[in-house]
Formats: C-alpha cells, structure tokens, sequence
C-alpha cells in the first residue's frame, strides 16, 4: 500500500463572502482588443456559415468533439449552443490579418458551466481557422474574456480544460498564466467514442491581476511582432 492521503490546509482560512456574479451577458456585448472582435451577436443570421468555412480543417477538430458536417448541422449547433448557462462569442477580425480581410469570421469560443451561485464560470468549446494560430489572436481573446469575467461579471474563478492529448492546448493554456490543477479520469467521450482524461487549469481572482499584466505585454509583443514581419 502506498502512503496514506496528507490532507490540504485551506489557502484561505480568512476569506470574506464573496458578491454574487453577474449573468448573463447582455445581448449584443461585444469585445474588443487590437486584432480581434469577439460578439454575442446571432448565431443564425451571422456566424454559422462563416464559421464553418473558417473551421472546417481537420487540424482544427484533431482534439475537439463536435465538427459540423455543413452549414446547416453549424447553424443547428449554433443554435444549441446558447443556453441558461453557456454564452457563445464569435471572433472576428479587427483588421487585414494574415491573408484574412478585416471583418473575416476566424473562429469561436464560449463561456460555459457557468455557476453563478459559485461565482465561477469555464472558457471552452475554443476552436480557431488554423491561420490564426501561433499568434496574437487567442492570448488576445483570452485576455478579452478573462477581463469581461473578472472586471464585468465579478467571477472569482475561471476554469479551462482540454484533452490530454492536446499538448499544444495544454501548453497554450499554462502560458496563459493558468494553473494546473489536475488530471480528470475518464471524463469525456470524444466523437470516435473513446473516453479522455481531461487536463484542468484555472485561474482565480487572486491571480488575474498578474496574469492581466503579463497577457498584455504578451499580446503587444506578438502585435509588434507580426506588425514588423509585415514591413519586411
């Protein structure tokens, strides 16, 4: 037998109550940083065709489950997708980027497993056109929606996962300046019926202020970065 279970002690052991979040998101919010636009916007009369052009690459779906076969099962999806407890943002570009005009539909992402009585809400169900990746947009769209959860809504946690598999995720994940917390066992099924262990991260009220500073930099030096390949 190995050793027996050490408890852990409470990392707070003063906390004060903590004020209700907000929720939900007011309809027609929309986010806005350097390169990207994230918007509640109509998922029915906006984004499903345009998201499914931008997303339909195998890259893309290689550890997400879910991939719409056309633009009819994306906007169906699209249209389940907004619940009491999730809320679905579209990206869209700012600005020319990439090859992409200003404008261009690049991807999508949500809140989900918001628990307002907790405080604590997920960013998830994150999928990017693989133009967009190893860049500016997804520390830029983090940053928009850790901003909207801490500062706007008052959330007091914020949780991402993601397939065990998916290094590439996980390592974009821990530079985000979240916190691994652990592995979850058979947690989820994915489309080819096999059951994943989960990866989770977070990051709390506590560490948002660091982690703001550090994602700004970071999002103005990949800004400045692709800005100056562009003049070469």
């Amino acid at each position: 037998m190995g050793t027996a279970f050490q408890p852990l002690p409470d990392p707070r052991p003063g906390d004060a109550a903590w004020p209700e979040m907000s929720w939900p998101v007011p309809a027609g919010t929309v986010l806005r940083g350097r390169v990207v636009e994230l918007a509640t916007g109509d998922p029915e009369r906006d984004d499903a065709p345009g998201l499914f052009a931008a997303l339909d690459h195998d890259a893309v779906w290689a550890h997400v489950a879910g991939r719409p076969r056309s633009e009819e099962d994306a906007l169906a999806r699209a249209r389940a997708a907004s619940r009491p407890t999730r809320q679905p943002w579209t990206m869209r570009t700012l600005r020319a980027h990439r090859g992409l005009p200003a404008g261009s539909v690049i991807g999508s992402t949500s809140f989900i497993d918001v628990q307002q009585e907790n405080a604590s809400l997920e960013i998830g169900s994150t999928t990017y056109t693989p133009t967009v990746w190893a860049g500016p947009v997804n520390p830029e769209t983090k940053l928009l929606l850790l901003g909207y959860a801490f500062d706007v809504l008052g959330a007091g946690r914020v949780q991402l996962k993601t397939d065990i598999r998916n290094t590439r995720s996980q390592r974009a994940i821990e530079r985000l300046g979240a916190r691994y917390e652990g592995v979850l066992r058979r947690h989820m099924r994915r489309d080819d019926g096999t059951v994943r262990d989960t990866v989770m991260f977070s990051i709390i009220a506590e560490d948002w202020p660091a982690v703001r500073e550090a994602l700004t930099k970071r999002v103005a030096a990949a800004v400045a970065a692709e800005e100056g390949s562009a003049l070469n």
